[in-house]
């Protein structure tokens, strides 16, 4: 507008100096500048509302706005410049933290009355609380007391609540509570997985674009070293989530041992002897029943040999032999075919026969054998 109206002095004063007409040409250069002010006037108002609205809207709009607008109107290298400086700085950024990482185990030893049913009692526990029950051990001593050991996996929100409940099953008499915190172990281990899975992928799209063979089998190598840096990294990282998921509580239970109670050495009085005769004389007893019952089955025997040895000697005997005569008894009758003695000679009379003197000497001779025999 400045350039019009200077144009159009410029024609007036060219007016003014060639044409008699001056009045006519100041009036047109009068209204030509009023023009002029009025039109300056209305685009300075609009220039100072569009100011002053730009100025509401930038403190009205975020911090990060001014250079969002100022990277997208910028050249293109200076915007991909700053993308790539985000992408950077959201490489390395380290993984938030979703929370402590502890390792917790504990130890207690508990005196019970009943080792068995302390014992089940701590594997309800461990197992209503969602545990596991590890390695168990029992053991019995001279006494006949009873030792357990046992090892139980319960979660870490439930740990406090299972510890306090074998703690109620007897007496503690020990207790060992540990807590090892691996945060910043398990954030290492999670970063070295990530940098290391992508440099896997980086080798493995290595060997899809080579084309020497040297070149695969040298890939191949270094594929294989990495996958297996990874593979141990990922068995870490979940020794490292079982223990610090389940806490480990090692519990042992044993019993009280019993008391003997001693008795005082006093000096022995009648009852103590009549308890010490009456204690030898059943154990005497004892000693003859089972002396007797040890000797019974011989002696059965025995007396069975015995009574078999009679029966087959006396059928093997003479009739005359069976009953012998007693000593100095009275003579019986005469034996069957023998004949009687001759009375004694009187004076006159004529001597026995030489027959009847022989069958008297042989019965003589029969009795005595039968004699000596029985």
């Amino acid at each position: 507008m400045f350039a019009r109206g200077t144009s159009r002095h410029r024609d007036g004063r060219s007016i003014h100096r060639h044409g008699p007409s001056r009045h006519r040409s100041v009036q047109a250069l009068s209204a030509v500048l009023l023009a002029a002010a009025l039109a300056l006037a209305g685009c300075g108002a609009n220039d100072s509302s569009a100011g002053s609205s730009a100025d509401s809207a930038a403190k009205a709009a975020p911090p990060g706005a001014g250079n969002a607008e100022a990277g997208a109107a910028g050249p293109g290298g200076e915007a991909d410049s700053r993308s790539g400086e985000q992408s950077g700085d959201k490489a390395t950024t380290p993984p938030k933290l979703t929370g402590t990482h502890v390792i917790r185990t504990a130890s207690l030893t508990v005196l019970v009355k009943d080792v068995p049913k302390a014992l089940d009692e701590a594997r309800s526990a461990a197992e209503g609380a969602g545990g596991i029950v590890g390695n168990e051990s029992t053991i019995r001593d001279e006494d006949s007391r009873e030792e357990s050991r046992v090892v139980l996996r319960v979660p870490t929100e439930q740990y406090e609540e299972v510890i306090t409940e074998l703690q109620g099953t007897g007496k503690l008499m020990e207790r060992k509570v540990k807590a090892q915190d691996v945060t910043d172990q398990v954030v290492d281990v999670e970063s070295r997985i990530k940098t290391m899975r992508a440099s896997v992928e980086r080798v493995r799209e290595l060997m899809d674009k080579a084309t020497k063979l040297s070149d695969v089998v040298a890939l191949e190598g270094e594929l294989s070293s990495r996958q297996s840096d990874l593979e141990a990294l990922l068995a870490q990282q979940a020794s490292l989530k079982d223990r610090t998921s389940l806490a480990t509580i090692t519990l042992t239970l044993y019993e009280n041992p019993k008391k003997q109670v001693v008795k005082e050495d006093d000096d022995p009085g009648f009852l103590d002897a009549l308890a010490g005769g009456w204690h030898a004389f059943v154990t005497l007893l004892r000693w003859i029943a089972v002396a007797f019952g040890a000797a019974l089955p011989f002696v059965a025997a025995a007396a069975l040999i015995i009574l078999v040895w009679l029966r087959v000697v006396r059928s093997r005997l003479p009739r005359g032999a069976r009953t012998p005569l007693p000593a100095g008894g009275p003579a019986g009758p005469p034996a069957t075919g023998t004949t009687s003695a001759a009375p004694a000679a009187g004076p006159g009379s004529a001597e026995p026969s030489a027959p009847a003197a022989r069958t008297a000497g042989a019965d003589e001779e029969h009795g005595g054998d039968s004699a000596k025999q029985e």
